[in-house]
């Protein structure tokens, strides 16, 4: 069995993360225009019809912007909990909305979706791992500081989407008033590169083979930089950095050690669309 993964947009401009099986597929968040979700997903050979639910890890404009558009349009059953919608400031029809419980998983056709609570500076944010049967793909973006439940569900991943938000010294050299660099290393703000690292060197499971580096800043951090720190412990993973500016391939992952390192399709464009950067 499989499952195909690509980050549709990573970064404080927008996250939009798909992950499916050859029946059906999942978002966590839509925090660009769900005009742009269809672009990027035709581009990547991607179908909307197979997308079944989305689920929210939380408030924040860049994981939910593109929500309603899109929950509307497609008439998609959305996960988001009471707190969520309402510090949001979301409405949706209530056939559509769905609520789900901490570690308890939910069955989306063949996929099962489990969520857990992270910290981060909203009312109540999650992350999520996606399966089908013995393939784990996880979602962990927006966390102040790894907690006993990240690392656990890491070691289960075969692939993961991982923030590595800042570096810390272009942070504290930086041009961001103190307030904001308090806000983003002060432990419910973002991951560093360094804590990340740390994270995947410690609880990194034999069996990973893609790591999808995420939600990396535009002013407190390098693609270069965050690409070079993680080769460099890799092994046997291969290391992707997702854009704040167009999606990435679409990677197959199997239990087949022969195919998962395969990408499934290419993107035909490249996308220049840059969008305001209200946390980054």
């Amino acid at each position: 069995m499989s499952l195909f993964i690509t980050s549709l947009n990573s970064g404080s401009n927008g996250n939009c993360y798909y992950i499916g099986n050859d029946s059906e597929a999942v978002l966590v968040d839509a925090g660009i225009s769900c005009r742009e979700i269809e672009r990027r997903m035709k581009r990547l050979g991607l179908l909307m019809e197979k997308i079944k639910a989305v689920f929210v890890s939380h408030e924040h404009s860049d994981h939910i912007k593109g929500l309603p558009v899109l929950v509307k349009k497609y008439q998609l059953p959305v996960y988001i909990t009471p707190m969520t919608m309402l510090s949001g400031r979301l409405n949706f029809e209530e056939n559509l909305l769905k609520n789900f419980i901490a570690h308890q998983p939910v069955s989306i056709g063949g996929l099962s979706v489990t969520a857990f609570p992270k910290f981060h500076d909203a009312c109540d944010p999650y992350s999520f791992i996606v399966s089908d049967d013995n393939v784990c793909i996880g979602v962990f973006t927006d966390i102040g500081e790894p907690c006993v439940h990240l690392k656990k569900y890491f070691q289960k991943c075969h692939a993961a989407f991982l923030e590595a938000n800042y570096d810390e010294k272009m942070l504290e050299e930086g041009s961001y008033p103190i307030y904001l660099k308090n806000r983003i290393r002060g432990g419910k703000g973002h991951l560093s590169n360094k804590q990340a690292a740390e994270l995947f060197m410690t609880y990194k499971p034999d069996f990973m083979s893609h790591l999808l580096l995420s939600h990396l800043s535009k002013n407190n951090n390098s693609p270069e930089l965050v690409q070079e720190l993680f080769n460099a412990h890799a092994e046997n993973v291969k290391i992707i950095i997702a854009s704040r500016y167009e999606e990435t391939e679409v990677f197959r992952i199997s239990l087949n050690e022969s195919i998962k390192q395969i990408p499934f399709y290419q993107p035909v464009a490249k996308s220049t669309l840059q969008l305001s950067l209200p946390f980054t």
